[in-house]
């Protein structure tokens, strides 16, 4: 298998080398890039919460697949599984619910560094980053539908104390562990119906995030993003953070806006927004996931949607700016198995971009010789690239396609499904 894989290997670099891309170069600059991987899908988006609440603000788990971690341990086993089968380094993104509560009640506008100490002692001892998220859902205090921008006061002083308490947390990651942590925020808020006072309540969103931004970090340390949303459930006619007030608010006080592929309409072309985006803002963090009809939080695949999104940012000679992250949850498989899948399509559809021999495709356009343009980008996708992904995989010493599936069917049969959930 080594050999045929070093084989196929020599044969698609050649082949690649007529088009002026040097696949070595490529994998070595892929290598080099980190994904965020998210450890709600892990156990459903529970946390780790005391006497926490269901899940609201529009997010819905379906699924009751066995296995689902139940405490710190468990699930920082299974991430540690999932990073095992994903070539490269990573980074592992935290909500605010995944403390290490020591079964102590802690409120959210009371949690503190001593509360992910243990996540930093972990995150060292495997050498990665940590990422960071305010959690403003599945509260008693978000139950009507409104947080930093409630009409009350008192819940939304609640809710401006508990993202100021996290963007510290943030701020510790990234010194800690010498590696800027980035704070994303995302909000539930909106209203099912007809809203009439849409510049009411997101002047108190406005409001609400200048007092959060008063405090500045330096940003060797932390990053923060804003990530707005079309609709959700329970908000499919009004979201107060719509990608134009973020837009607007990010641009004015310099933060990162976050992209969810599955947070604008299903015929809305994400990748049309990096371009613009890129030349306005000091970087961009992507959300990655897959929107199917209502859905915003399917297993991302590698699609068309996937490929056209990196193809766009490689274009743009964005790669730098741009922050990877992913964020779904589907509980109706094997969950350490959907962590690795989901990265390992972001990983394919960024090697597939770099594949791509953007300078000689831009020639034939500044020359109007739009039939070559069109010829070779068709001609590309019958190239040999997974040749050149199961190359990369096999000199990240992970198991190449399909072969990983058969280490998480036995990571199953030994370990979730012993669990009892």
């Amino acid at each position: 298998m080594k050999r045929k894989i070093i084989q196929a290997y020599k044969c698609a670099r050649e082949k690649y080398q007529k088009f002026g891309i040097n696949t070595d170069l490529v994998i070595k600059k892929i290598s080099k890039m980190s994904l965020s991987i998210h450890c709600w899908q892990g156990d459903d988006v529970r946390g780790f919460e005391v006497h926490g609440s269901e899940l609201s603000g529009g997010i819905q788990v379906t699924g009751n697949y066995p296995g689902r971690a139940r405490n710190i341990d468990e699930l920082r086993q299974d991430i540690e599984k999932a990073l095992s089968l994903i070539p490269g380094r990573h980074r592992v993104n935290l909500h605010s619910i995944y403390g290490d509560f020591s079964n102590k009640k802690v409120d959210r506008n009371e949690i503190g560094i001593e509360h992910f100490k243990s996540w930093v002692d972990w995150a060292k001892d495997k050498k990665i980053g940590l990422d960071f998220n305010a959690t403003l859902f599945s509260h008693p205090f978000s139950i009507d539908g409104f947080t930093l921008s409630s009409k009350d006061e008192k819940i939304r002083k609640f809710w401006i104390e508990h993202v100021q308490c996290c963007r510290e947390i943030a701020a510790y990651f990234g010194k800690a562990l010498n590696n800027p942590s980035i704070h994303n925020l995302w909000i539930p808020d909106g209203m099912k119906d007809v809203c009439i006072d849409r510049i009411g309540y997101r002047s108190l969103l406005k409001d609400s995030l200048d007092k959060i931004f008063s405090k500045k970090y330096p940003e060797k340390f932390l990053k923060d993003s804003l990530e707005p949303k079309l609709f959700g459930i329970g908000s499919e006619s009004f979201v107060t953070g719509s990608f134009e007030f973020y837009l607007s608010y990010a641009l004015k006080n310099n933060l990162m806006l976050c992209l969810d592929l599955g947070h604008f309409h299903p015929t809305e072309s994400v990748a049309d927004k990096i371009s613009s985006l890129l030349l306005f803002m000091k970087g961009i963090l992507l959300h990655i996931s897959r929107g199917v009809r209502w859905d915003s939080d399917h297993i991302p695949l590698f699609d068309d949607t996937l490929k056209e999104l990196f193809s766009e940012i490689v274009r743009c000679n964005g790669l730098s700016k741009t922050h990877i992250g992913l964020d779904y949850f589907d509980a109706t498989l094997n969950r350490v198995g959907a962590l690795v899948l989901g990265a390992r399509s972001v990983q394919k559809a960024i090697l597939y971009a770099l594949l791509e021999p953007v300078k000689i495709l831009k020639n034939f356009e500044e020359k109007k010789d739009y039939l070559a343009r069109l010829g070779t980008y068709e001609s590309l996708k019958t190239m040999p690239f997974s040749a050149v992904w199961n190359y990369f995989c096999f000199i990240s010493d992970v198991p190449s396609d399909p072969d990983w599936l058969q280490e998480i069917k036995t990571y199953d049969t030994k370990i979730l499904t012993r669990r009892k959930n």
